[in-house]
């Protein structure tokens, strides 16, 4: 199983969904994918098997991926400040993956029916995904 984990600017959305996914799945195979080195580096640190950095990572480790990981903004063109180009969030939402996006703010969507709460809360919730996804694939 091969959990790509995609976040941008400093990378702390994607730090914290590694850690706690390192924590809870020894063996799963992490991928550090950022839109920037500052990110990916994050992510590496928070014990990632492996790291890529930009455009051309997104596209093809989304292509190779089983599950992807990151902000909602991910799926969204010009998101994340500029960070996200339009084919990332295609590569993203045509990927075969299954996907658990957080759902962040700054993006300016606004989805209905989810609370607000920090983001400790959402890194949990997206962990008890995954956790449901891997007992799924056993």
């Amino acid at each position: 199983m091969r959990l790509v984990v995609i976040d941008g600017q400093g990378g702390g959305m994607g730090r914290s969904l590694i850690e706690q996914a390192r924590a809870d799945f020894k063996d799963l195979e992490i991928i550090a994918v950022g839109t920037n080195a500052l990110a990916t580096g994050a992510m590496l640190r928070a014990g990632a098997n492996a790291g890529a950095t930009g455009e051309s990572a997104v596209l093809y480790n989304c292509r190779r991926a089983d599950v992807i990981m990151g902000p909602i903004g991910i799926a969204l063109p010009y998101s994340i400040l500029g960070e996200i180009s339009p084919a990332m969030a295609e590569a993203v939402c045509l990927s075969e993956a299954k996907k658990i996006l957080l759902p962040v703010s700054k993006c300016n969507v606004r989805i209905v029916g989810i609370m607000e709460k920090p983001m400790a809360r959402y890194v949990e919730d997206a962990i008890a995904q995954l956790h449901a996804l891997l007992e799924k694939a056993e």
